[in-house]
């Protein structure tokens, strides 16, 4: 009986994989992660009196409606085994791969570890999820799954715990699922939280909705009847369905703006999808021709898409019989993002070649405040309190709503409330350091001007500015800005505490009759994890008294010492070279020639995992582009041809990358002990610094692939100071 029920559990899950995982493999993998769960939780329950495996079980089905891939399923199948019963990692690693074993620990509690205080608790989970989150993003999707069910099954605990999860969900792993824009999740999780926070205000929502239900249908259906009536006299291709708007996002526009129900214009909604962007503006169009629109309730998303990569039109007007509605456009691809967020961008598929380093690399081109969260945890959380970690990712990327323009079109997203001077900091901390007045739409405003959606902010430098004031740290919103202010202010007691730490590292050498001369190479050896790179450096954490002028004398006998050695890595680079030159296998494939003369285009430095093409010279063989080579435009195209790379290639190749950043001491050093680490050569190096105090590191590195090269980029971007990198392609 007990097998029977497994089954029929397992068919449920079954259903929903194989809708888009057809390979028996995979299918035999998802089978055996559901039987290791169902054999560890076998004796289990949840507090509703369900056997524990229906948890487990209803987790991997709403990770299976996100199309992920085989590995996130397993460990959403697996992630409490780790925590409940006797399984370890290793028994994970073991029985399935080290991947599922990094997913399900990134997502096992913490609830073994000791703190001073439940809330302290809690703070330093969320912690530990955002830092997990910034490894590996399927894990917050797991994450995700795991707190949707558990929110469908609130009912079984006590009140207090109700409250205390209702509102950890709307705090935190609502907004993420709204910047990862999974629309469904977010709404469900939001609704199901004000259910426990506000119960009152929840029932008196929910009945006036319900009220309106069947005003609602025919409502709807009316107004789904006249968009399509004037849709089809217009000739145009589309799909529609109507909507109204969930509890919670009421709810808001009822408390926070103080409007009764029957002021919230967009509690209905119809969405029209159509095939091309080029069409969305033209149901627009028609839409605004034969309804009233209502002012200031136009919102272009498509032209500049929010930072969940959200992208529609939305507009409110008057129907026909005065009832106001939402109509939102938007084509199929854009409808599937607005669903799934994230999730849609790379859902699985059986014929691409995935690495977890290739989905963080392609999630952090996509998502811009998804880099800062990587940045911020690499660089910023060391250095702050987890109450001040959490504090500035809630506020300044899970809750950043104001989006802002630079005057070439970039959009900025910030938080509520923020001011020119947030804008600055957050484009540059020498733009905000030399910052002595900001134009907003062309008008001159103060600093404490508080910034708007849709503004186009200009910031006035001068180089004689004496940088920022005290009085700037109550006119800045946001964390960020205010750590750059205040350090910006320390500095100008630099030099004395400076002197102070020197002072004290002299008394301590003397007493143990020492004399040393001190360079970075011996601070970089010993203080790298302190985050202290420079001799500068070393004395002024001396002078604060955190670093301890016993603990670096301690240090200087068993230190090698040495300057940065420019010419050991000019003969690295000649040595490579050398290589390069002597190794002639290209590892390309040119269907139906057994050994043709091939070279790979020194323009592009295509690698293994790049999209190639061929180009046939007249005398030269055939160079290989990648195929987003910028001279393929100007090549003969009849004289292309298709090219792939071999399954087993044994060799380096040379690509080229350029590396934006502040200049500092020991930021080459940095990024040489980086490409170390990897294994990765270099071929080449060049580095200029501007007068802006920036660096600019062009290197030609040696890789084995793409993946190889992905991996390497995600990992310099978690360097000190650097600010961009990018692939040189011409």
């Amino acid at each position: 009986m007990e097998n029977k029920l497994s089954n029929i559990s397992f068919d449920r899950l079954l259903s929903h994989v194989t809708t888009y995982i057809h390979k028996e493999s995979d299918l035999n993998l998802i089978r055996k992660a559901f039987d290791y769960a169902s054999a560890k939780h076998s004796a289990q329950f949840r507090k509703s009196g369900e056997p524990y495996i229906i948890h487990p079980l209803e987790v991997a089905i709403i990770l299976a409606d996100l199309h992920v891939g085989p590995d996130a399923l397993c460990a959403g199948l697996l992630h409490d085994v780790v925590e409940d019963t006797d399984t370890t990692l290793e028994d994970i690693t073991n029985e399935f791969n080290a991947d599922i074993a990094s997913i399900v620990d990134g997502v096992t509690k913490i609830s073994k570890l000791k703190f001073s205080s439940l809330e302290k608790a809690q703070v330093s989970n969320h912690q530990k999820m955002l830092f997990a989150m910034a490894r590996d993003i399927r894990i917050i999707l797991v994450k995700l799954a795991d707190r949707l069910h558990n929110m469908r099954t609130l009912d079984s605990m006590i009140p207090e715990k109700q409250v205390r999860i209702a509102k950890e969900t709307l705090e935190i792993y609502a907004p993420i699922a709204d910047k990862l824009g999974i629309f469904h999740i977010k709404s469900e999780l939001e609704d199901r939280s004000l259910r426990y926070l506000d119960n009152e205000m929840y029932t008196k929502i929910t009945n006036l909705v319900h009220h309106k239900e069947n005003e609602k249908d025919g409502i709807i259906e009316q107004l789904i009847h006249q968009v399509s009536s004037l849709l089809d006299g217009a000739k145009i291709q589309y799909s529609i369905k109507g909507r109204m708007k969930n509890t919670y996002s009421i709810y808001k526009k009822m408390v926070n703006k103080k409007k009764d129900f029957e002021d919230i214009y967009d509690v209905y909604a119809i969405r029209v999808i159509v095939d091309k962007v080029e069409t969305c503006y033209q149901v627009l169009g028609v839409v605004h021709a034969h309804f009233t629109p209502i002012p200031n309730r136009f919102k272009d998303y498509i032209a500049v898409p929010k930072s969940n990569m959200y992208q529609s039109l939305h507009t409110t007007v008057i129907g026909p019989n005065g009832q106001t509605f939402e109509v939102q456009i938007r084509t199929k691809e854009m409808d599937e993002i607005a669903e799934y967020g994230v999730a849609a961008h790379w859902a699985y598929k059986e014929s691409v070649t995935y690495s977890k380093e290739k989905e963080q690399y392609e999630i952090a081109q996509k998502l811009k405040w998804y880099s800062d969260l990587v940045r911020m945890t690499s660089e910023e959380a060391p250095n702050v309190s987890a109450e001040d970690y959490v504090d500035t990712i809630k506020n300044e990327i899970l809750d950043t709503n104001v989006y802002v323009y630079t005057p070439t079109g970039d959009v900025i997203d910030l938080p509520q409330g923020s001011t020119p001077v947030d804008f600055a900091y957050k484009i540059h901390t020498n733009l905000g350091n030399k910052m002595v007045g900001a134009i907003v739409n062309n008008k001159i405003v103060p600093l404490t001007y508080v910034l708007n959606t849709g503004d186009i902010i200009s910031i006035k430098t001068s180089n004689n500015s004496f940088g920022p004031s005290e009085d700037w740290m109550n006119i800045a919103k946001t964390s960020h800005a205010k750590h750059k202010i205040r350090a910006f202010l320390n500095n100008q007691n630099r030099d004395i505490i400076i002197e102070r730490g020197k002072n004290y590292l002299n008394q301590e050498l003397s007493q143990n009759k020492i004399t040393y001369t001190f360079d970075d190479k011996f601070v970089q050896d010993n203080f790298t994890k302190n985050n202290i790179s420079t001799v500068e450096d070393m004395y002024l954490e001396i002078g604060k008294g955190i670093l301890s002028s016993k603990t670096v004398v301690a240090k200087i006998n068993s230190t090698e010492t040495g300057k940065f050695d420019e010419e050991k890595l000019q003969k690295s680079i000649d040595k490579n070279n050398r290589k390069l030159v002597t190794t002639s296998e290209t590892g390309v494939v040119v269907e139906g020639l057994t050994n043709p003369k091939i070279r790979l285009g020194n323009c592009c430095l295509p690698i293994p995992g790049d999209k190639i093409i061929g180009f046939i010279t007249k005398g030269n063989g055939i160079v290989v582009h990648n195929c987003n080579c910028q001279n393929l435009a100007s090549l003969e195209k009849e004289r292309r041809i298709e090219l792939e790379w071999a399954s087993e290639i044994k060799r380096k190749y040379p690509t080229g990358i350029k590396i934006l950043g502040k200049t500092r001491t020991g930021l080459l050093m940095d990024i040489m002990n980086a490409l170390s680490s990897f294994n990765i050569g270099v071929s080449d190096l060049n580095v200029k610094n501007d007068l802006n105090l920036e660096s600019v590191i062009k290197i030609k590195v040696l890789v084995n692939n793409l993946d190889e090269l992905q991996t390497l980029i995600v990992n310099l971007k978690k360097i000190e100071g650097i600010y961009n990198i990018e692939r040189v392609l011409s």
